[in-house]
């Protein structure tokens, strides 16, 4: 399916209240700086996510009492914890590496209404981020870092008594997992049911680099600063203001929502030709494959996939529970693009499996040393691409007290460097979101179905 960049709302159609800023009634005195990782300097972008609600049985909420439930919930009880979302981050000038300043700037919160109706913005499941930016409050791109806020709220309230929710958070102080955490938490306090999560843990020098950095693997999953140009490097990691996510670049490319359906996914598997492969690694070596193919025009290059690996109990002692951090590191499979294209489709799926492998204790040592050095960032560059499994998060199970979301997921625009594997909605299928120019998407597609067609398989 071809996601469509029109978008059904004008100027008028949108009323947004000014921010409010959302303060910590617990934030540590004299104030507090957190240490970053390695790992969470190399992912320091905005994430934004977006969740839509049915309006409430019955009527029985307003949207004053909607809107005050959530704000409440944050500002009252959970700053408390995450007192540290309310926070900035901040670049210290001593050491070169980004912190977080638990100064208390603050959380924005923003009240919105939409004359339209939910229905009238399509088929939710299907990310539009055309008209999706619209209910997510975007700090701003020209602010410095001691303006950005950390984490922004938006409520939205259609006119048919529907209603969004808007996050965006930063990479760098939560990954999915421990963001899946803090929303599963918030919807928790909304619901009168207080916080599922007792302990956090925030303290990320477990994950420090040694001294003197011991590098003993080679890195291709990372590219230095001065191997790309400014511009990319930019999107990443800006040390003087924010970055914007590499998840939100310009509208040059198309995009495609690609479904597998449970059936799909089994023949996958049996085309695999081994018994311990799982969904993740078949859908990605699948992918992997057909992209390769559309974009790479010399059989003698290499094409990498990049994934990220969940470290919490891979590494010696494990990760606490509660763990806020970046739990996760970049691992990769790569192969000769001749190789890809011509051996066996198992040939793909081991090679996702030797990128999983590969990440060991030692191994992710090494890519926190390697990081400490070089200060790089994942290599989505030359053809190779990141993919990202938002399907694993909860995020379609939450509920702020007024019911189940009917669609919760990321806002993203075109982008060929991110493939994002997503929930259908509730149902079993899961959809590949992707995005490549209109010549490469149409040899991708051909490639993809190509695979499906093959007399040999199942």
């Amino acid at each position: 399916m071809e996601i469509t960049s029109s978008d059904p709302m004008n100027e008028l159609d949108l009323a947004k209240e000014e921010p409010v800023v959302l303060v910590s009634p617990k934030n540590p005195n004299p104030i507090q700086t957190i240490f970053l990782s390695n790992i969470d300097q190399a992912v320091t972008f905005p994430v934004e996510k977006l969740f839509f609600f049915h309006s409430p049985p019955n009527k029985t909420s307003s949207t004053h009492e909607i809107v005050e439930r959530v704000k409440e919930s944050v500002a009252e009880v959970l700053l408390v914890p995450y007192y540290f979302m309310a926070g900035r981050l901040h670049m210290n000038l001593e050491t070169s590496r980004l912190e977080i300043l638990c100064n208390n700037a603050g959380v924005l919160f923003v009240a919105a209404k939409s004359k339209l109706m939910s229905k009238d913005l399509g088929d939710l499941s299907v990310p539009n981020s055309t008209t999706f930016h619209h209910f997510v409050h975007r700090p701003g791109l020209d602010k410095s870092l001691a303006e950005t806020a950390l984490f922004t709220i938006q409520v939205t309230m259609f006119a048919c008594g529907d209603f969004s929710i808007g996050f965006v958070t930063n990479h760098a102080i939560l990954d999915g997992r421990s963001a899946s955490e803090m929303f599963e938490n918030l919807a928790s306090i909304c619901r009168g049911e207080g916080l599922q999560t007792q302990v956090l843990f925030n303290d990320r020098t477990c994950l420090k680099a040694r001294d003197p950095p011991q590098i003993k693997f080679i890195h291709n999953e990372y590219v230095t600063q001065k191997e790309i140009s400014s511009s990319l490097a930019s999107c990443f990691t800006a040390p003087d203001q924010a970055s914007p996510s590499p998840l939100i670049f310009s509208d040059k490319y198309i995009q495609k929502l690609v479904s597998f359906t449970p059936q799909m996914i089994n023949a996958l598997k049996e085309k695999a030709m081994t018994k311990s492969c799982s969904t993740f690694e078949v859908l990605v070596a699948h992918i992997w494959r057909a992209r390769t193919k559309a974009v790479y025009t010399n059989p003698d290059e290499f094409s990498s996939v990049l994934f990220a690996v969940d470290i919490r109990s891979k590494i010696s002692p494990p990760l606490p529970k509660g763990f806020v951090g970046n739990g996760v590191v970049t691992a990769f499979a790569t192969a000769k693009v001749a190789d890809l294209a011509e051996k066996p489709f198992s040939f793909c799926v081991e090679k996702m499996k030797e990128g999983r492998d590969r990440v060991t204790d030692e191994y992710v040592r090494s890519a926190i040393d390697w990081l400490e050095v070089y200060r790089g960032i994942p290599r989505t560059c030359n053809g190779n691409f990141y993919v990202s499994a938002w399907w694993k998060l909860s995020f379609s199970e939450l509920d702020f007290g007024f019911g189940k979301a009917v669609h919760g997921g990321p806002v993203v625009s075109g982008n060929e460097e991110f493939v994002l594997l997503l929930s259908d909605n509730g149902k079993e299928n899961i959809n590949a979101l992707i995005g490549l120019d209109e010549e490469k998407m149409q040899r991708f597609m051909a490639h993809h179905f190509e695979m499906f067609m093959e007399p040999s398989f199942p």
